[in-house]
C-alpha cells in the first residue's frame, strides 16, 4: 500500500538525517493514537506491552499472529510510523520468511530480531542463540523483505545474559556486516555505550535506561530510544488510582478528571467525523 510505503521512506529519511527519535511504546491503538497526538514521530509495539495487555508476563508466550495482529491494529489506526517487535524471528530461518511477510503486509515500518531463546525477562537462565544462528535469521529475514525500506534491526541480549560487553560488540559488527539496518543492544549501560560505540559502524536503537542524562544520550550517539513501558505503566497508574477513587466513593473527584480525558477521546476517536458521514448520507 501506498500508505506503508511513505511511512517506510519517512523513518528512512529521518533516520537518514540523524534524527535522534523517541519512540514511546504502544499496548493497543488508542495508546498508539495518543502517542501520535502528543506529537512522537515513531510508535513502537514490543512483546512487553503486547503480553501486558493480555494479562500474561512477557516471557516468550506470544505468537507470532498475536503481535502482527496488535502491529497491524496500531499501523491502521495512525499516521506515522510503527516499528515492532518480532521477538527471535518465530523459530528457525526457513520460517523466517513467513515473519517478515506478516510484518510487511501488516503495514510495519521496520522490525527486530534478537538472539534470544528462553528466559527473558524472568530468573531463569538465559539461553541464546549462537552468534552464527543469528546471523542466518538474520540473512534469512533480509532476503525474505520484499520492501527495501522495511527496516531489518538486528537485536543482541548477549551483554545482558553474559556481562559481556566485547560479545555484544562482535555480534553488532556482525549483524551490520550481514546487511543490518541497525543493531539494538540491551544490557550495556549508557557508558559503556559511550566508550565503544566508535567501534560500531552503524545506526544504533536502545531502551531507555532510568536516570541516563541527555548528555550521556548524546555521548553514545543513539537513534532511536524506546520507552517500552512508559505508557503502559502510566495508564496503570491512572486506572489504579481513578477506581481506588471510585471504591472511596469519591464521585465527584472522578467525574472532575473523566470530563477534559471524555474530550480528548472524543477528538482522537473522530466522533465528529462519524456523524459528519451520518448527516451527509441520513
Amino acid at each position: 500500500m501506498e500508505k506503508f510505503k511513505r511511512l517506510r521512506q519517512q523513518l528512512r529519511q529521518l533516520l537518514d538525517d540523524n534524527t535522534s527519535l523517541l519512540a514511546p511504546s504502544a499496548y493497543d491503538s488508542l495508546s498508539a493514537k495518543i502517542i501520535e497526538k502528543v506529537g512522537f514521530p515513531l510508535v513502537y509495539v514490543g512483546s512487553y506491552g503486547v503480553s501486558a495487555a493480555k494479562g500474561l508476563p512477557d516471557v516468550g508466550l506470544l505468537t507470532l499472529d498475536e503481535l502482527v495482529s496488535v502491529a497491524g491494529a496500531v499501523v491502521n489506526a495512525v499516521q506515522v510510523p510503527v516499528l515492532a517487535d518480532a521477538e527471535n524471528g518465530f523459530y528457525h530461518p526457513a520460517n523466517i520468511w513467513r515473519m517478515v511477510q506478516a510484518y510487511e503486509q501488516a503495514g510495519v515500518a521496520g522490525i527486530h530480531i534478537d538472539d534470544h531463546v528462553s528466559g527473558k525477562h524472568s530468573n531463569l537462565p538465559p539461553r541464546m542463540l549462537t552468534q552464527e544462528q543469528l546471523l542466518k535469521n538474520l540473512h534469512a529475514a533480509l532476503q525474505a523483505r520484499t520492501d527495501p525500506d522495511f527496516l531489518i534491526i538486528g537485536r543482541t541480549d548477549i551483554a545482558w545474559a553474559t556481562g559481556d560487553a566485547e560479545q555484544a560488540v562482535e555480534r553488532m559488527v556482525a549483524m551490520l556486516d550481514a546487511g543490518a539496518d541497525l543493531v539494538f543492544p540491551t544490557g550495556l549501560t549508557h557508558v559503556q555505550l559511550a566508550e565503544i560505540r566508535q567501534r560500531i559502524p552503524g545506526k544504533i536503537i536502545c531502551v531507555y535506561q532510568e536516570g541516563a542524562t541527555a548528555e550521556q544520550q548524546a555521548d553514545a550517539a543513539i537513534s532511536i530510544t524506546i520507552y517500552h513501558s512508559l505508557s503502559l505503566y502510566a495508564a496503570a497508574d491512572a486506572v489504579t488510582l481513578a477506581l481506588t477513587d471510585l471504591k472511596n466513593a469519591e464521585h465527584g473527584k472522578i467525574a472532575r478528571q473523566s470530563q477534559p480525558v471524555a474530550a480528548l477521546l472524543d477528538q482522537l476517536l473522530d466522533y465528529k467525523g462519524f456523524n459528519a458521514r451520518g448527516q451527509r448520507y441520513l
